[in-house]
């Protein structure tokens, strides 16, 4: 073989191997670059996921809260002033319950409005004519007991049980507890079952269904729709 020939068919290996190496570069490159997006994707999701998580569990809905009617804690019959073992229930109970369910769940929202509804039975309650027209402000404000109140319907039961509890919390919060919080008070009447569906009718005594619940709301603005 002539030195030519020789040295081409070096030149050829030469150039052969120059570009396999080039080729196995290239992948490389490309393996490496894939590599790494699969990396910083695995680390987008991972970062993703757990701000899911944290969104969930911040906007995870309060438990609600219910007084359920008991012997130890039930209001007397067509009556709204609360009889002292529930009103010791509301101090040493409830209120460290509302405590802890604010302050595990206010990272959004600084301030919750404490929604307190009465629940009645469908026993009719509509023997004597109601007088909360004229004196259920001055009862709030504290200027008269419920004693005063007479209810007309369940859903006047029903509001002056739940006025009864928000004031037992506010006189509370006097004290330096339940800070920063508001409180609503609102009835149900007997509309409603404790899953939440509307009750049947029934006139019969149902303790299942007379309750106070206590529920957890952000206090937003106000907006008037027109």
């Amino acid at each position: 073989m002539s030195k030519r020939s020789r040295n081409a068919h070096i030149d050829e290996d030469v150039n052969i191997w120059s570009a396999f190496t080039d080729l196995m570069s290239n992948a490389f490159m490309i393996l490496s670059f894939f590599l790494l997006l699969t990396l910083f994707k695995s680390i987008f999701l991972q970062s993703n996921e757990v701000k899911l998580k944290e969104e969930i569990k911040r906007l995870k809905a309060p438990p609600v809260l219910i007084i359920k009617d008991s012997e130890d804690r039930k209001f007397n019959s067509g009556s709204a002033e609360l009889p002292p073992k529930l009103q010791q229930y509301i101090t040493n109970n409830l209120v460290e319950k509302i405590e802890k369910i604010v302050q595990e769940t206010t990272q959004e929202y600084e301030v919750y409005v404490i929604e307190v509804i009465g629940h009645t039975d469908g026993q009719v309650n509509g023997n004597r004519p109601s007088n909360l027209d004229d004196n259920l402000e001055a009862v709030a404000k504290g200027r008269k007991s419920v004693s005063n109140l007479q209810p007309g319907s369940n859903a006047d039961l029903g509001l002056m049980r739940a006025l009864e509890v928000v004031k037992t919390l506010q006189q509370i919060q006097e004290t330096g507890r339940l800070q920063g919080l508001q409180f609503r008070a609102y009835s149900a009447a007997q509309l409603f079952l404790t899953n939440g569906e509307f009750a049947p009718i029934n006139r019969q005594p149902d303790g299942q269904r007379r309750r106070i619940e206590i529920r957890f709301s952000p206090l937003g603005q106000a907006e008037t729709i027109e």
